[in-house]
């Protein structure tokens, strides 16, 4: 069972995104990359969802491949990319599956743009949490990173209502959808003013050139749904091989984590 992002995603682009917004996504993007070379790099972004990430980095020269589990993350890319005139999106390698397939990275391997398997920088942003195996997807995306070369994550913070959320989830994922737009007309209006007092900012003004209520049907029907703290996710990256360059906390208790690490 899974919430179908791919969906969201489409409706996203076709409905929401402005040139704002794309603007807004490529300036914390670049933010998100400050000092890691994307001129020619290869850059594989897994759970590309919308495109603007994979588009941002074709945009800035690299050699680009996405991989998604759900087919209609192409119908977003294409219509984000109508956003992007530079970028011929028709070219960008699609690897459709999940990073937890074998076969899939496999896949991704013959499709890295040097052909040695690696990439210069392997981004996933608020994904591998959402996989139903965070820990393996995390392993899988690392081995995908060549020496020398950046993985870049966006892992929900573990939080005491976590678990609360995680029977939200679920159940929104199992009802029809008479109920899930009952229960995002009644956490809407919730996730607002939560994230009103805990940032001060109106909550219309959204990260990444997001928008509030794409990104409510987002976090309350977002199952698979997992999380780790801050230490329990460098541990784990730092196990494999790598060095934590960069960290940004979450804006809300709930939220992402950012990390930037390099391989060693």
């Amino acid at each position: 069972m899974q919430f179908d992002f791919g969906q969201n995603w489409s409706e996203f682009a076709r409905v929401a995104l402005t040139r704002e917004r794309v603007d807004c996504a490529q300036q914390e993007f670049a933010a998100l990359l400050a000092g890691v070379e994307l001129a020619n790099a290869t850059f594989l972004d897994v759970g590309f969802g919308q495109g603007l990430t994979l588009l941002s980095a074709a945009r800035r020269g690299s050699r680009v491949v996405g991989c998604d589990i759900n087919p209609k993350c192409r119908e977003a890319l294409a219509t984000s990319a109508t956003w992007f005139p530079d970028v011929d999106a028709s070219t960008i390698p699609i690897v459709e599956g999940s990073i937890l397939d074998d076969a899939v990275v496999a896949a991704l391997r013959a499709a890295a743009p040097d052909g040695d398997g690696c990439f210069d920088v392997v981004h996933s942003w608020g994904v591998l949490h959402h996989t139903g195996d965070m820990r393996t997807a995390i392993r899988n995306a690392a081995s995908l990173v060549r020496p020398g070369g950046h993985l870049v994550l966006a892992i929900y913070n573990r939080h005491w209502s976590s678990p609360a959320w995680t029977a939200i989830k679920w159940l929104y994922c199992k009802s029809p959808q008479w109920l899930q737009r009952a229960m995002i007309a009644a956490f809407a209006p919730l996730i607002w003013l939560a994230k009103l007092a805990v940032t001060g900012r109106n909550p219309a003004r959204q990260e990444r050139g997001m928008d509030f209520h794409y990104n409510v049907v987002d976090w309350v029907g977002g199952y698979p749904y997992e999380y780790a703290s801050v230490d329990e996710l460098r541990a784990q990256v730092e196990a494999l091989g790598f060095q934590c360059l960069r960290f940004r906390a979450a804006e809300v208790p709930t939220g992402c984590n950012e990390f930037v690490f390099v391989r060693g």
